[in-house]
């Protein structure tokens, strides 16, 4: 069993980064986000989903397939009637062979759908948000400084889950779970308009870091919560959040088994973000990645370098 214990949180001094002019709209679309209730919010949405009466979840998932033009030929259960209730289509398992690992064993695999929103070097400690727009990884991290250090200088990738994506995260690469932290933080969105707008925006919103031993080294998985996401889980400790905490809470892990590349390690119930770290010298993109870029969960996402 994983020991869990409170951890204060850290309050590091913020990057000011140089920020990306963003448009009107852009400003116009996220500054209401700094007035709403957040939690409370997404405390209702969480409520929300879950409701079973049959006419109501079944318009509800109707609707979000119509407006979201979701494809549901890839999904075990095809029928809003199959499905228990709202949460249950939106986490819906797909077929089998609908995605598979692509990769060789010397290769990374996507670990999710969505769309890529940056990637490439920490540089020192710094990632990048958006053209001109950067973070803290110590920020990032918690203020873990064993985790900043490690990650110094090594290599980040962001993938954005937009509503209509699956929503089941796998394992990029055969891991074996050694730590977790849930590090609670607003609920900003992480839309295009979000990223260009909002400073610091993944280190300030919850998320949940989970750290793995791996054949490329350590590696850290962050799921990113986000307005209206209204839990984050694994398959290892299930419901992290809700509840809502107030302090960092960590989680220690002995003698786990290893989870092989592509098997599946949490969810959202609702979409948001994952950031993928890696440490310096271990593994390399692949060039074709760019932002924007659509990604499938299983497609070649990197290459393992050869230990030295």
């Amino acid at each position: 069993m994983p020991r869990s214990t409170e951890l204060p949180m850290n309050s590091p001094q913020p990057h000011k980064p140089d920020i990306e002019k963003a448009s009107l709209i852009d400003y116009l679309k996220t500054w209401p986000l700094f007035l709403l209730p957040q939690h409370f919010l997404s405390s209702l949405i969480h409520r929300f989903m879950r409701i079973k009466h049959k006419g109501f979840k079944d318009l509800q998932i109707n609707q979000f397939i119509k407006l979201f033009n979701v494809d549901m030929s890839e999904s075990k259960k095809e029928k809003s009637t199959d499905f228990l209730d709202f949460n249950h289509f939106f986490t819906r398992q797909l077929k089998a062979n609908v995605r598979i690992d692509k990769t060789s064993p010397d290769e990374l695999c996507c670990p999710v759908d969505g769309a890529i929103s940056e990637l490439g070097d920490i540089e020192d400690e710094q990632l990048i948000q958006a053209k001109g727009h950067y973070f803290s990884l110590n920020e990032l991290v918690g203020g873990n400084q064993s985790l900043t250090g490690t990650f110094r200088h090594g290599k980040f990738a962001t993938i954005y889950l937009s509503p209509r994506d699956y929503h089941r995260i796998h394992m990029p690469v055969e891991g074996t779970l050694q730590e977790m932290l849930h590090i609670p933080g607003q609920l900003f969105g992480v839309n295009k308009a979000s990223v260009k707008t909002i400073p610091r925006l993944f280190a300030r919103n919850e998320r949940v870091l989970s750290l793995f031993s791996t054949p490329a080294g350590p590696m850290a998985l962050i799921q990113v919560g986000a307005i209206f996401v209204s839990s984050i889980e694994t398959t290892w400790q299930g419901v992290i959040t809700p509840p809502r905490r107030k302090q960092i809470q960590r989680w220690q892990y002995q003698d786990q088994e290893k989870i092989i590349k592509a098997q599946e390690m949490g969810r959202f119930n609702m979409g948001s973000t994952v950031v993928l770290l890696f440490t310096k010298d271990t593994i390399e993109w692949d060039k074709k990645l760019q932002p924007d870029l659509p990604v499938q969960m299983g497609q070649l996402l990197g290459q393992i370098k050869p230990a030295t």
